[in-house]
């Protein structure tokens, strides 16, 4: 199906939705950055850290050039980055996958050569990923996943108590359910409580309940927190359960000693999927195409799984392969063995859901209903 034209939304919408998180996540003026176009500059925008030179120095010695990154929090501030500068200002983007169609529609991407990727690599449920694909043709490729659920403290819950997300509403859980400030996976991981198998595409019915559902716990919440704020609530035990987060955030909190986990619940859990793209406008097609083969070639992808700072799941078996073969201790950790259980094991359940945009509600009114909550 062709995401782009599911939700019915106008350009309009579009560019309304690069404003959406505007409250949360300002856009500094895109004057501020000052990109090259020098031809051994590659611009890149992309979350932060994905120019570290853990990832990127090896690129940049073997063909000459520097990455240049700039960098972003919260798909909506990327849309917002892309409508306010001026065209050829970037050359690959790096964006999660609900947001493709978005920006398919605004006719920032590019159409790739599915050829010129390793996707043969990939296991086989990436390799036609369906939030890349328009018609038939495309337009990005996967660089990395995870999955979001319930993460807990562990030495407050036992693992028996949160395998389902009703664990929320217990006495024991009174203001200390933690939320993400980002609707789209708190959101989600309510609608999955509320029993909604598709937690995004709700008819208006199923929005209803997932909104009473949610606005049911706000007696229980103990605040609302940034990506840093979430590192030090778990750490002073201010939250000891957040839905709608992973082990992106878990494991290091757990190599650093704080007793926390993250499990997917009975009801489900959401995976998050971070690709990249070529802009159209970008002058430098053939540079940017070298950069993405990079990152998804085996060895990019398992420096891609181990950076320091981020540890994260990745999509191409050979990356498992080499990352089993020249880091087995990242692999275990990371629960990326070819010969024990491992993610994908998850993947294959059918428990985990993609995160999505919603397709019957405007991203207005889940934004709306997530002031609200936050309000009450």
């Amino acid at each position: 199906m062709n995401k782009s034209k599911m939700n019915g939304w106008s350009r309009r919408d579009f560019i309304k939705a690069g404003a959406a998180m505007g409250a949360t996540a300002a856009v500094a003026p895109y004057s501020n950055f000052a990109y090259s176009d020098s031809p051994r500059v590659l611009n890149y925008l992309a979350w932060p850290g994905n120019a570290d030179p853990y990832l990127i120095a090896e690129f940049e010695k073997a063909h000459n050039v520097k990455v240049r990154i700039k960098e972003y929090v919260g798909g909506d501030q990327m849309l917002a980055l892309l409508h306010q500068a001026p065209p050829g200002s970037f050359d690959v983007v790096m964006a999660d996958a609900e947001y493709m169609h978005l920006l398919k529609e605004a006719d920032f991407l590019q159409k790739l050569n599915p050829d010129d990727y390793p996707l043969d690599d990939y296991w086989p449920e990436f390799q036609e990923f369906p939030l890349h694909w328009f018609d038939g043709d495309l337009y990005s490729v996967m660089t990395d996943f995870g999955y979001l659920g319930l993460s807990y403290n562990t030495e407050i819950f036992r693992p028996e108590e949160v395998e389902s997300y009703d664990v929320m509403w217990s006495d024991k859980a009174k203001d200390k359910v933690g939320f993400f400030d980002f609707y789209l996976p708190s959101m989600g991981c309510v609608s999955l409580a509320a029993g909604n198998k598709t937690p995004f595409d709700l008819s208006g019915a199923e929005f209803d309940l997932m909104s009473n559902k949610l606005m049911s716990l706000r007696g229980q919440a103990s605040g609302f927190y940034t990506i840093a704020d979430i590192f030090s609530s778990f750490s002073n035990r201010q939250a000891t359960l957040i839905p709608g987060i992973g082990e992106w955030i878990t494991l290091g909190l757990r190599e650093s000693g704080v007793p926390v986990d993250t499990i997917i619940p009975n009801e489900g859990g959401l995976q998050w999927t971070e690709s990249m793209s070529i802009l159209k406008s970008s002058p430098k097609q053939d540079l940017a195409r070298k950069f993405i083969q990079w990152t998804t070639s085996p060895k990019g992808q398992a420096l891609m799984a181990t950076k320091p700072d981020n540890k994260k799941s990745i999509p191409s078996k050979a990356g498992w392969e080499l990352l089993n073969k020249t880091m087995p201790a990242e692999a275990e950790l990371l629960r990326m063995q070819l010969n024990a259980p491992n993610v994908m094991d998850e993947f294959r359940t059918k428990k985990i859901a993609y995160r999505q945009l919603p397709s019957n509600q405007s991203i207005e009114t889940w934004n709306d209903l997530w002031t609200d909550f936050k309000s009450a």
